[in-house]
């Protein structure tokens, strides 16, 4: 193998810590063993770039398999061979239990076969993984059958070392992190998980790390389906210790949650990552599990008896899809291969992101790396250390997230960029257009599980225009999926078949209709909910962008068949009122001062002509005050003033209010003004 620039910048800057991958796979065959387990042993013997010292630490990974692993089958001989000798080195995962009837803890061996395994007490103190499901670690293993023990269990752990990394250093790793560009990394990230980046594109590598983000984020939620063959299993079964892979089987409360009869916590309390795979296998036979694992994808808590559970652990579910995801798309929903009970919008919407697994080229001998990457089990243990840190607020100083994006849909897209930026910024540091592209990725992923849930309950999950807006710019971006393209001009042609022929102000479609029942029957074509028109409910500061929002659904109705706009109420219809932003207005803190100040607004970014097709009104719901806005059709097109000067067209087009670019903006004004 020749090495390349990158090979040697990590050589160098990552010494002891970094494996040839081409070695992993090369000793990989024949050895049924986790990926980390032999990175581990490669790592200690054949972390250089001599190719002396490589064939001479291959051969001793090799001898060291051959003495100390055993396969299942060969476990007999295992003990026979403790037996014969008194002390034998095995590498074999161990998981420990508490026997209270023997105030004893007991070790159970999995491939030599043995439950009643004595371990020291201070082992499994210090690693306390052991009691947790259990880790695979390299371990002297002595006999000694005791003369007065009733009941024969001669062997006994003097010595274990968990495979793992044994010291990590953060601030290390963050350094190492600055001595290399974003793309870089990037590609030192798609060597460390296997894959050789040059023979994908950017969207291709952001999709194969995708697969990193419930490892590096909390309580992230992930699925992937897609066909066979493209490795989605692959980084939750072999690269990660902290992480635990389910194949089909049955789910119980029990597994999952707290076995009630032992009072030990399941796999959702003891691992970093959850994952299903063949999910579409799985078998839930008591409901009970979905909905506990709703309210847990939710809160990331779970109460089982008198207490509630705290956990950390993401939930990945990966399948194959019976059929071409365009086929399911047209004729079914992309959740059509999950289990009947687990297609429950409520569980559906706790997922964080769908990813593509269609895009993920099948593997094949081309795609893999022949180069340096980390060793599995440093670079587990880097993903798990910056899972204590935060970037979910990382986009607010430079966009804002669009008025179609729900809290949960909001938090969806915030923790994926949060986990992007933690995998590829550990540093903290990046540019606008790096998180741009995280970003977009980030609501391209929930849109796509926002559009299967419409499809499954169209009244409550209609909003599906996700977008983001500039905000030194005040440009608003639309994010589409590609599996399902934008059917803007579908919608225009409806829209300007049935415009309305201009009216006055007091004769606007809704102006007549009571609050109450524009409240109750929720965002529609002609009704538009602002919780706050100046109040960002994150920052409590006034922010430009909400502003915008209200100027942009305002001209949207004037260009299409007029409507009312209802600020101080929240996207599930309930009242917030206007106070807060009544508070930003210096000595004018009354409804007259608001509608002074939402006049003025509409004066400078419509014109004088377009505000008075505006009646602003204020009506009091539960003690809080809302601010209604009944916007009369325009007898003539409305552009919106932006921050520079430009002029945008905007039209309400079903639920969502669009900026329509110049082509679909002269068919549109062509159409309804001739």
């Amino acid at each position: 193998m020749q090495l390349d620039q990158l090979d040697r910048a990590v050589v160098e800057g990552f010494a002891g810590r970094v494996v040839r991958k081409d070695l992993v796979r090369q000793v990989k065959v024949g050895a049924n063993v986790p990926v980390y387990v032999l990175e581990f042993l490669l790592g200690k013997y054949c972390a250089t770039d001599d190719p002396f010292s490589i064939e001479a630490g291959l051969m001793v990974v090799n001898q060291t398999l051959k003495d100390n692993f055993i396969r299942p089958d060969e476990s007999e001989l295992a003990k026979a061979r403790v037996k014969q000798r008194g002390q034998l080195r095995l590498i074999d995962k161990v998981d420990v239990r508490l026997l209270a009837s023997e105030d004893k803890f007991w070790a159970h061996l999995q491939n030599f076969g043995d439950k009643f395994v004595h371990v020291p007490e201070h082992l499994v103190y210090k690693y306390d993984r052991l009691l947790q499901g259990g880790a695979w670690c390299q371990l002297d293993l002595v006999y000694d059958a005791a003369a007065d023990e009733a009941q024969k269990r001669p062997f006994y752990i003097r010595a274990l070392k968990p495979i793992q990394v044994a010291a990590f250093d953060l601030d290390e790793f963050i350094e190492g992190r600055r001595r290399l560009s974003r793309d870089a990394w990037l590609d030192l990230v798609m060597r460390t998980i296997g894959l050789e980046p040059g023979e994908y594109d950017l969207r291709g590598k952001l999709v194969a790390v995708c697969r990193l983000l419930p490892m590096a984020e909390r309580n992230f939620n992930l699925i992937e389906l897609g066909p066979w063959g493209t490795g989605k299993s692959f980084v939750y079964r072999e690269s990660n210790p902290n992480a635990i892979l389910i194949s089909g089987g049955k789910v119980t409360v029990a597994q999952m949650f707290i076995n009630m009869s032992t009072g030990r916590v399941g796999l959702l309390g003891t691992w970093d990552v959850v994952a299903f795979d063949e999910v579409a296998g799985l078998q839930v036979s008591d409901p009970t599990v979905v909905n506990m694992l709703k309210d847990y994808m939710e809160s990331g808590s779970f109460a089982r008896g008198k207490e509630e559970v705290p956990a950390e652990a993401s939930v990945v579910l990966v399948g194959n899809t019976s059929r071409p995801h365009c086929d399911l798309v047209r004729e079914a929903h992309l959740f059509a291969d999950l289990p009947k009970v687990m297609i429950d919008p409520a569980f559906l919407d706790r997922l964080h992101y769908y990813l593509p697994g269609w895009e993920a080229p099948k593997l094949e001998a081309r795609l893999f790396t022949d180069h340096f990457g980390f060793v599995s089990d440093y670079f587990a243990e880097a993903l798990r250390q910056v899972r204590k840190q935060s970037f979910v607020r990382a986009v607010d100083d430079e966009f804002a997230l669009g008025d179609h994006l729900s809290a949960r849909d909001e938090k969806a897209v915030r923790k994926t960029v949060s986990g992007f930026l933690k995998i590829l910024h550990p540093h903290g540091e990046w540019t606008r257009s790096e998180l741009r592209e995280y970003l977009e990725f980030a609501l391209e992923g929930r849109r796509r599980v926002k559009e299967q849930l419409k499809k499954l309950a169209a009244h409550d999950y209609a909003k599906t225009a996700f977008s983001y807006i500039e905000r030194d710019t005040g440009q608003e971006h639309w994010i589409d999926v590609a599996e399902q393209p934008d059917d803007l001009a579908a919608d225009l042609h409806v829209e300007t078949q049935q415009v309305s022929p201009a009216t006055p102000a007091d004769a606007a479609p809704t102006s007549d209709t009571a609050t109450e029942q524009l409240i109750a029957g929720g965002e529609s074509k002609l009704v538009e909910f602002k919780q706050t028109a100046r109040v960002n409910i994150h920052t409590h500061k006034r922010d430009p962008v909400l502003e915008l929002m209200v100027v942009k659904t305002v001209a949207g109705f004037m260009n299409a068949e007029g409507g009312s706009l209802l600020i101080g109420v929240t996207d599930t219809g309930e009242v917030a009122g206007i106070e807060a932003d009544i508070k930003t207005l210096g000595r004018r803190q009354t409804t007259d001062g608001f509608a002074l100040w939402l006049n003025n607004l509409l004066d400078k970014a419509l014109g004088p002509t377009a505000a008075s097709l505006v009646r602003i009104s204020f009506e009091s719901h539960a003690d809080q005050t809302l601010s209604r806005v009944d916007v009369a059709p325009g007898k003539e097109p409305t552009f919106a003033k932006g921050t520079k000067g430009e002029a945008d067209f905007y039209v309400r087009l079903n639920n969502a209010t669009r900026r329509l670019n110049t082509s679909e903006a002269l068919n549109f004004i062509r159409t309804r003004w001739s």
